[in-house]
């Protein structure tokens, strides 16, 4: 059955982005060239360079996903990824206004304007049996507290960043208890985290 899961590189205080939204990320990802194992990066011209451990885990991980579910503000700051996301899947785009240069869906970009709910559920019915992956923060958030995130994943990277970004954000019911760790896998630079979420 598909899974609903969020997942991000997070530093060890807790944040997966700095105050403005993408400071920090060079210390966050300095792992995706800590190794020497060759991985497309989805991008043009683009290979990042892992240990053989995180080779494995974002191989799996990839192969388990079927469709992306992120925000507006992600969308923009992009620039939609001029027009296909990196890791080649449909994704579903949350916001209040279709854009307007985007007056039709296709395989590349869905705009859902109703809610959490209604993104999962297309999400859902895009992936088939296959996982949907939701980017982390204030969407990761929405889906959790609506009851819909069945798993987390965290790329834990040895830094403090001070303030930026939470992983989840403000949950309405916290504290929670995850259950796990599912896996972990150590690469260089990087501990990969999963735990599942219990529902109550």
């Amino acid at each position: 059955m598909s899974k609903v899961t969020t997942g991000a590189t997070m530093s060890l205080d807790g944040f997966i982005a700095g105050p403005n939204h993408t400071d920090g990320f060079d210390h966050l990802f300095a792992w995706y060239g800590a190794g020497d194992v060759e991985m497309p990066s989805g991008l043009p011209d683009m290979t990042f360079k892992v240990s053989a451990a995180s080779a494995e885990h974002l191989r799996r991980l990839q192969e388990r996903v079927g469709v992306l579910v992120v925000g507006r503000r992600l969308y923009d700051i992009t620039d939609g990824w001029d027009g296909r996301h990196p890791m080649d899947k449909t994704v579903v785009v949350l916001t209040h206004k279709r854009p307007d240069d985007r007056p039709a869906d296709d395989e590349n970009f869905v705009f859902v304007t109703t809610g959490i709910e209604d993104a999962i559920a297309k999400a859902k019915q895009i992936a088939g049996d296959k996982d949907v992956g939701v980017n982390g923060g204030e969407i990761a958030r929405q889906c959790f507290d609506a009851g819909l995130l069945d798993e987390v994943h965290v790329d834990l990277v040895p830094v403090f960043l001070g303030a930026g970004i939470p992983l989840l954000g403000q949950i309405k019911d916290a504290p929670v208890t995850l259950a796990g760790p599912t896996s972990v896998t150590q690469g260089t630079a990087v501990t990969h985290l999963a735990y599942r979420v219990v529902r109550k």
